[in-house]
């Protein structure tokens, strides 16, 4: 195994399980079985502390061990998880998401100026263990019990009793488990009434490995649970552990079958079930005297077989017991369905792609030119074959963008405690998927939008309870497809924004002209200004006047729109388009003059023939006024228009305009290439391709195109 290559798994899945703890302790209230929540708690700490017991990492596992101990006593009821501890452990994650990456960044051992911080954790988490010691065990031999459990050594056996045969494995410490918090974690499913220790597997002590296991226990045990329950408290440990469970009302020769199966001596073995109470001595010695001579040594195989002809157990009874016999345990062996792809590697197999679409379009274009029908049936097949490698290869790089949502229920949890409001999340929509770079790029902008929406968007729970709302107030965030975009909303049920307001403080600085008449969603859209701000005073927050203007800047950058609706007293919605990908789409290309520019096929509605008066901006299109957007003039493109022209009808939420162009040329496999910096700023053009002919082609940015119509006209806009 190359260590490396093992050690960065283990910062990769560390970072996924303190995501997914993080995520179960803000959502343990909401948990319909708390229970869950708390396993899968405890579950994430547990693995975390083992797999950096294998690096040898053991500052990391000294913390984990303890941060583990209290979640244990929260898993056997003896501590009550509460809204200080969730905090507490909640600053236990990010101590332990700190020590991870500077792990990642090449130091493996404890840092000095960090330390302190993770003594005062692990004081605070000790203080709620209510000071109590953790069990000892004196040699390896004694097992604390737990109140009302009792040694005893009864003469009378009670078939009521489940019996548990526990042997566990060599590396069991050394993986990070602990056998004694699996015998408490069992007394939450009934009461333990019988225990012995097996210590027969301990070695001289001169040959005495201290980080190896030599225990095996035997236990008498009542409860009313049911088999998968009891083997469940064993899940962590079933991979390095012998278990063998015989429910109540068993036949004694399930017993005997026991003392066959197991490595210990008969006699020795007969002894320790009579002392847990789980079968009489008189009993346990009738059955074993019928399994005298040549039964006694026979293997544990013939053993039911001889039973059987005997007349002495039943053969369903047999079956069961055989089944127990097995000196290990049954893996569950589960194919492996994903494996991990640095996103590097990825990023090539697009390009790789990109370049093999252009290829295709430039053989397929060739074919067309000298009329060669075998070329063409070729680059036919050959297109759709390199358009199926191209949407497998999307789909690699598409995730669900649930993880950027839950990342905002900690942000929510922690910024709601600094302002001093009640406030919650509600997340929809997170399976909803996107280009991994898009994700990636979109977090920074939601954050800030979210953080927006509790500061000012909020009010203070007096305030709320006066206007007869709840007392907390809440989040939405929302995510679904629309028209080949992603659609991200991100709403609260705040005081919502007011009009007056905003348009006097984007006349007193000049953006706005005090005759011009705006619309509602333009005067809510003056919030992304740069520097504008309402805010009366300025917080940790906002109120300095930047970040929103940054959010529609980055969103852009991704070829994205934002839009603002609300309404006062009730609530704002902002909502953010994305496309689904920007590495590779279907477009759709159209001509004016020499030009050829490429459309985004997902925004086309319908191409019909153009039919208008001259000079005319709108044209009817089945009863309602379609305003038109003409290239020739946007983009100054010289020449006279053609005889026939084309509207492309565009539809971009819930916006529809017309583009007017000289000739339709159809659809086109577009790779989309950046532009230069020296373009950033021209409007209504978000990227470029290559044609099959070698030629390059704009892709028109549809978002930009329509606040052509909406705002002050397609030449104006563009000068502007």
């Amino acid at each position: 195994m190359n260590l490396d290559d093992a050690l960065q798994t283990f910062i990769a899945e560390s970072r996924e399980l303190l995501e997914e703890m993080e995520n179960a302790l803000l959502n343990v209230d909401l948990a319909g079985d708390q229970g869950e929540a708390i396993n899968a708690i405890f579950r994430a700490a547990h693995t975390i502390k083992g797999s950096a017991g294998l690096f040898s990492l053991d500052h990391i596992v000294a913390f984990t061990h303890v941060v583990e101990s209290l979640l244990d006593k929260v898993r056997d009821g003896s501590v009550t998880l509460n809204d200080e501890m969730v905090v507490l452990l909640l600053s236990c994650c990010d101590y332990l998401s700190g020590m991870i990456d500077a792990l990642a960044a090449g130091r493996h051992d404890q840092d000095p100026d960090t330390a302190p911080e993770g003594e005062m954790l692990q004081q605070q988490l000790r203080r709620h263990m209510d000071g109590e010691a953790a069990p000892a065990i004196a040699s390896g031999l004694a097992v604390h019990a737990e109140p009302g459990v009792e040694r005893i050594d009864q003469q009378h056996g009670d078939s009521d009793y489940w019996h548990i045969s526990l042997r566990f494995g060599r590396g069991v410490l050394q993986n990070g488990m602990d056998p004694i918090a699996f015998l408490r974690y069992l007394g939450k499913l009934g009461r333990i009434v019988g225990i012995a220790t097996i210590p027969d597997a301990l070695p001289p002590a001169d040959e005495m490995d201290a980080e190896l296991c030599y225990l095996g226990f035997e236990i008498a045990f009542d409860s009313t649970a049911d088999r998968e329950a009891i083997a469940g408290v064993f899940e962590f440990v079933q991979d390095d552990c012998e278990i063998r469970i015989i429910p109540p009302n068993s036949k004694v020769s399930e017993y005997v079958n026991l003392i066959r199966a197991l490595p210990e001596l008969d006699a020795r073995l007969g002894e320790i079930l009579v002392h847990c109470g789980s079968v009489t001595a008189h009993e346990l010695e009738g059955a074993l005297q019928q399994q005298s001579g040549k039964q006694e040594d026979a293997p544990p195989q013939q053993l039911g077989s001889i039973l059987v002809g005997a007349g002495n157990v039943p053969p369903v009874v047999v079956e069961a017991a055989l089944a127990k016999q097995k000196q290990v345990t049954e893996q569950k062996a589960q194919e492996s369905r994903s494996i991990r792809v640095d996103s590097d590697k990825l990023d090539r197999l697009i390009d790789l792609v990109g370049e093999l679409i252009i290829a295709g379009a430039r053989a397929s274009m060739i074919g067309q030119q000298i009329h060669n029908t075998d070329l063409l049936e070729c680059t036919s097949t050959l297109t759709g074959l390199v358009e199926d490698v191209r949407d497998a290869a999307l789909e690699l790089r598409m995730v669900k963008i649930g993880a950027t949502f839950n990342r905002f229920q900690r942000v929510v949890h922690d910024v709601a405690r600094e302002l001093g409001k009640d406030i919650g999340l509600i997340v929809d929509g997170e399976d909803s998927e996107l280009d991994k770079t898009v994700v990636e790029k979109i977090g920074d902008p939601l954050m800030h939008l979210v953080r927006n929406a509790m500061d000012h968007g909020i009010e203070p729970a007096d305030v709320r309870v006066a206007a007869g709302k709840p007392a907390k107030g809440m989040i939405k965030l929302n995510a679904f497809h629309e028209s080949g975009s992603i659609v991200i909303e991100v709403s609260d049920d705040g005081g919502g924004l007011r009009k007056e307001k905003i348009l006097a403080k984007a006349i007193e600085r000049g953006l706005v002209d005090p005759e011009r008449k705006l619309t509602d969603s333009e005067i809510y859209n003056l919030i992304f200004e740069a520097g504008f701000s309402t805010a009366e005073k300025i917080t940790n927050l906002s109120g300095r006047g930047v970040g929103m203007d940054v959010v529609k800047r980055n969103i852009q950058a991704l070829r994205g729109s934002v839009d603002v609706g609300s309404r006062e007293g009730q609530g704002t919605t902002v909502t953010v388009r994305l496309p689904l990908t920007l590495a590779i789409i279907d477009g759709f290309l159209v001509q004016v003059g020499s030009s050829v520019f490429v459309i985004p096929l997902d925004m086309i509605e319908e191409c019909i023939e153009y039919a208008t008066e001259p000079g005319q901006d709108y044209t009817d299109l089945r009863g309602q006024v379609l305003p038109l957007v003409r290239l020739r003039q946007l983009f100054r493109i010289d020449g006279a228009a053609t005889r026939r022209e084309s509207i492309v009808v565009l539809k971009f939420g819930n916006h529809r305009a017309g583009l007017v162009v000289d000739t339709l040329l159809g659809e086109f496999q577009t790779v989309i290439k950046p532009l230069s910096p020296m373009f950033s700023e021209v409007k209504c053009i978000s990227g470029s391709t290559i044609l099959g002919s070698g030629e390059v082609a704009l892709i028109l940015d549809v978002s930009a195109l329509m606040h052509t119509v909406a705002g002050k006209g397609a030449v104006a806009a563009l000068a502007a």
